[in-house]
């Protein structure tokens, strides 16, 4: 009887994948000599490459001590409804990670061992197939880093006590990789019964990210994947931004791409030395560009654009949190990711054109006529702990919100706050209802617009009653302050990755001093502090007239993520209970260049 229960649910499951499997792909993608089709179309794209939309390296809260954390289906179908409203077609996603044996076991990767994998993690991956065909939009799937910091050729050869430059000609670990190209080609996706190896979202399998790897291997691997799956194209993965001419003229690598962070003015010259190699032969794609001023992406653009490649991908876009707002991943040199569908925001000020832009291009490569963005569906309030820290999950498409609010025994709605963005706050609450009233209860719910229209209201919150007030302070500037001292500086994208993407920060020399001021005796205070090193430190004083002032000494909790990739600042909270002590005034004095980035004064 149990056999045949697991039976009939498994061919339950295949009949589900036939249904939902077909999604809005007729075929598989394909190539004619350089050109790639969609059955008899010819396919082009002009998009962005989406490197956390399986797995995601920018959890970080003040209090999260591990930044790594699968995507649920939210995250995912706002990442591929962006690229679909963006007309791009298609999306690059990162690489499969692979474990470091040093690292906390707590992280979860993809690849756990030779042979031996994270079903939890490729579930989430099985998500985006899923949802791809939904959304139609196609997934290019890079097998494998380079880099350190998902984990790659060293890890692999750390499994077998060997150093990394061994992953390429080692027999033993390139048996061990091919393990893995193996498990990824056949699986079956969970959620919708359908191989990996039959799935028309996935656009290609490349062999990895930027390899360092001798064409050998490349061949090698390229072989083995065409051995395993006849549908699918694979593509070049090596790092160069120049082609190589055996791989060009190699049967089983269908798609040659290369990566561009140069000027405009050297990298043109390159790619169109790696066009005229390919023509006829191979189609060819612009897979990384980015990480630069609009003036020198968009003759990149244009030049794709005009002169028909495959296509061009930015490096990057990034989705909404389930929590609320967007995740970010400030780079190396200061330069944001985009969000969809661009904000006028000061920190990203060429971020609204860059993505206006590469949506106009994306439509011009294939010949279509430009059309609106749609309207946005309605957004999903989250639960709301206080009416000073409300947050939602925005809707795809949305430029800003409008907050209503309906107060415990009446039926009407008031507007409270119009025009709120999402795109500001990251890992805090996205609103604060500061014209609550002490003892009553409220329902808040909120509605998404754009230049095209605006949606329904979400469904209403449950009551929220307003108890204690609050002052809180992302110090962004100082007009919450009492009083801020001349050497205090105001941080927005210095060591910005470093505090964990905190854009409204202070710093200032030792003994700079900031206060604040309350209309009633202080219940608590919370504040969150970045420590650059071990002689950051924040000193707290109260007092009662603002005048005689009485040293504070607060209850201090670390939340350290250990070693990192990033060289994270320690986070540090200070918390101390007034509760009785009549206490009005709270002054702030920073040491050691401590940075902080958040306070709430309950009162």
């Amino acid at each position: 009887m149990k056999t045949r229960t697991s039976i009939l649910l498994y061919l339950f499951v295949l009949l589900l994948g036939s249904a939902c499997s077909s999604g809005k792909f007729d075929h598989f993608v394909t190539r004619n000599g350089d050109q790639l089709m969609d059955g008899e179309k010819p396919l082009h794209f002009v998009s962005y490459n989406i490197p956390n939309l399986h797995y995601i390296e920018d959890q970080l809260p003040f209090e999260e001590t591990n930044p790594w954390r699968l995507p649920n289906e939210f995250e995912i179908r706002d990442g591929l409804k962006a690229i679909a409203q963006a007309n791009g077609k298609v999306t690059r996603i990162y690489v499969l990670s692979v474990r470091n044996l040093k690292e906390d076991s707590a992280i979860v990767r993809h690849v756990l061992a030779p042979g031996r994998f994270n079903e939890e993690a490729f579930v989430a991956l099985d998500q985006v197939f899923k949802v791809a065909n939904e959304e139609g939009v196609r997934v290019i799937l890079p097998l494998v880093d380079n880099w350190k910091w998902w984990g790659g050729p060293a890890e692999y050869a750390a499994f077998r006590g060997k150093e990394a430059d061994a992953f390429w000609t080692d027999p033993e670990l390139i048996a061990d990789f091919k393990k893995t190209v193996e498990f990824m080609v056949n699986r079956v996706n969970t959620l919708t019964g359908v191989p990996y190896k039959e799935d028309k979202a996935l656009f290609g399998w490349e062999t990895g990210n930027e390899l360092g790897a001798p064409y050998s291997w490349a061949a090698e691997i390229a072989a083995y994947i065409k051995s395993l799956d006849q549908n699918h194209l694979v593509i070049e993965g090596r790092r160069s931004n120049k082609l190589d001419s055996l791989a060009v003229n190699d049967p089983n690598l269908d798609i040659m791409t290369t990566h561009h962070y140069q000027s405009a003015n050297d990298a043109l010259p390159i790619i169109e030395s790696n066009l005229a190699m390919t023509k006829g032969k191979k189609p060819y794609f612009i897979g990384e560009i980015g990480l630069n001023t609009f003036a020198e992406l968009k003759p990149i653009i244009d030049y794709t654009v005009d002169n028909k490649l495959a296509g061009v991908m930015l490096w990057s876009l990034r989705f909404r949190s389930r929590d609320g707002g967007f995740y970010n991943h400030t780079e190396w040199n200061g330069v944001m990711p985009c969000r969809w569908p661009g904000f006028a925001i000061s920190n990203h000020p060429e971020e609204n054109t860059l993505v206006s832009y590469l949506r106009e291009k994306a439509f011009a490569i294939n010949g279509e006529e430009l059309t609106p963005i749609p309207a946005p569906g309605k957004p999903v309030i989250l639960p709301i702990p206080s009416v000073y820290k409300i947050s939602w999950q925005g809707s795809a498409g949305a430029v800003s919100y409008d907050i209503e609010r309906q107060e415990e025994g009446k039926t009407e709605w008031s507007a409270l706050a119009t025009d709120i963005s999402d795109a500001i706050t990251v890992h805090r609450p996205l609103f604060a209802d500061e014209t609550a009233e002490p003892g009553k209860s409220y329902r808040y719910r909120v509605s998404a617009k754009n230049q095209t229209g605006k949606s329904d209201p979400s469904e209403a919150s449950e009551l929220v009653t307003m108890t204690d007030k609050m002052l809180i302070d992302d110090f962004t500037s100082g007009k919450k302050m009492n009083s801020c001292d001349t050497t205090v500086r105001f941080l927005v994208m210095k060591d910005l990755r470093k505090a964990k993407e905190d854009k409204g920060r202070i710093e200032g020399s030792d003994g700079s001093q900031i206060s604040y001021r309350v209309a009633e005796p202080l219940k608590s205070i919370t504040l969150d502090a970045f420590h650059p090193s071990d002689s950051s430190l924040c000193g707290i004083e109260t007092s009662s007239d603002g005048t005689t002032w009485m040293s504070v000494k607060p209850v201090q909790t670390r939340f350290s993520a250990g070693k990192n990739e990033y060289g994270f600042f320690l986070p540090v909270r200070y918390q101390a209970d007034l509760i009785g002590k009549g206490q009005r005034y709270v002054k702030i004095k920073l040491f050691g260049r401590v940075q902080p980035g958040h306070l709430e004064l309950v009162y």
